[in-house]
């Protein structure tokens, strides 16, 4: 290559002398030539992404799936989403509201005077109280995903929670996972499948409380009821004749119209990223 190089340089040289072009201009362009470049240093590798972990804090709609076959929570189909530098930690857990979440065990079965069902104690559940540690809990860069708001809407204790008890304990999440330097996403309760005719329709509560509490603090909301919703609505899961069984509802749900088999948890993960990647968060560019 370089005796080829040397006789082409020659040639060059001696074709373009006459339009004044000197020899270091010469052997410049045959060097471009014969190595395949423009002279522009190679862009450089880029670094390696760090570690993120994604904490989840919900309910049975959101959990990993226990022993049996359903329901399956869409939390459990999350990690796959990712690249291998993200970790998701699932902390939902089956009947809580977010306050049987935040207080499990210290919340009594009685209302005080504020309507509110009263606490034994204020101290945190052990899962939040991990959650909190300084570490190995919730750390910079981290995101924290809160999906409350079926079990809250009971009437009764220990489950029931009004709607500025909502937003306080939601506050109390998110202001703490900035505080760390985490991320908070919050999310509206995702719906259950209930038909109008031939439209599926929203069914849940506390959605205007978390647009509230994202409003005040600045933590971006998935709207998953409206995007559950018109996931049905396209699948066609309505008119539907009460049967959970069978058919592509069966496939969808559990034996009943809440809970979701694996399928079904795996297509509302799906639309959680996908608002994730919509809202052009920064977690984005950790899916796969």
């Amino acid at each position: 290559m370089k005796n080829l190089r040397t006789v082409i340089t020659a040639a060059l040289v001696i074709a373009l002398s006459s339009l004044g072009l000197g020899a270091a201009s010469a052997a410049d362009a045959t060097a471009k030539h014969c190595t395949g470049t423009s002279g522009t240093a190679a862009p450089s590798t880029r670094a390696a992404a760090q570690p993120v972990t994604v904490w989840l804090a919900g309910d049975s709609t959101m959990a990993n799936p226990g022993s049996a076959r359903c329901p399956v929570g869409w939390g459990s189909q999350f990690d796959a989403l990712f690249t291998s530098d993200v970790t998701v930690r699932n902390q939902a857990v089956g009947g809580r509201s977010i306050q049987t979440w935040l207080y499990e065990g210290n919340v009594s079965g009685t209302k005080g005077p504020d309507g509110e069902c009263r606490l034994t104690s204020t101290s945190y559940s052990s899962r939040w109280q991990a959650m909190l540690n300084a570490s190995t809990g919730m750390k910079a860069g981290d995101y924290l995903f809160i999906q409350f708001g079926i079990n809250d809407s009971s009437s009764t204790c220990p489950r029931h929670v009004g709607p500025a008890r909502y937003r306080q304990l939601m506050t109390t999440m998110v202001q703490a996972a900035l505080a760390r330097g985490a991320h908070p996403v919050l999310l509206t309760p995702v719906a259950a499948i209930t038909c109008s005719g031939g439209t599926a329709t929203k069914n849940r509560g506390f959605v205007n409380e978390t647009f509230a509490v994202g409003s005040a603090t600045g933590a971006p909301v998935v709207d998953l009821q409206s995007l559950s919703v018109s996931l049905y609505n396209s699948l066609r899961f309505c008119p539907h004749n009460g049967d959970y069984g069978s058919g592509p509802v069966g496939a969808f749900f559990c034996n009943d119209h809440t809970h979701f088999e694996t399928y079904g948890a795996q297509r509302i993960a799906g639309l959680v990223a996908e608002d994730v990647r919509r809202q052009n968060l920064p977690l984005a560019g950790h899916l796969g």
